[in-house]
């Protein structure tokens, strides 16, 4: 994708309660430990956060999905072709708690919170 115009309102990041606490008290987020590897804050569309709950967080608990507005990241924004050919979003920058829309807990079961609300899909 290309074009802020046609970019999705919302993106997602998957991530473990006591780091978001510490970002917040940080009053920044520099990702978890594979983004920082990596160069950039991984997330997903809405289309996209089942996939990776299953993936990469299967087996883990007391997670967070955290919504961002893309509006609110700028350029440094991009959807780069990643797993199974699709687009994701990569934020090759620190995510301001300004971009930062919404915070609930997924459940222990997987339960996406506000999925309807946010446009996910299962």
């Amino acid at each position: 994708m290309t074009g802020n115009d046609r970019l999705p309102k919302l993106i997602f990041k998957i991530e473990h309660a006591q780091a978001w606490r510490e970002a917040k008290r940080a009053g920044v987020y520099a990702g978890a430990p594979i983004d920082r590897r990596d160069g950039f804050i991984h997330f997903s569309a809405a289309t996209q956060v089942s996939g990776t709950l299953e993936r990469y967080f299967a087996d883990r608990s007391d997670l967070l999905l955290i919504a961002v507005d893309t509006s609110r990241c700028g350029d440094a924004l991009l959807w780069e072709v990643s797993r199974g050919g699709e687009r994701f979003p990569h934020l090759y920058a620190t995510l301001s708690m300004e971009a930062v829309v919404g915070v609930e807990p997924i459940g222990a079961d997987g339960t996406l919170p506000n999925a309807k609300a946010w446009g996910l899909t299962a």
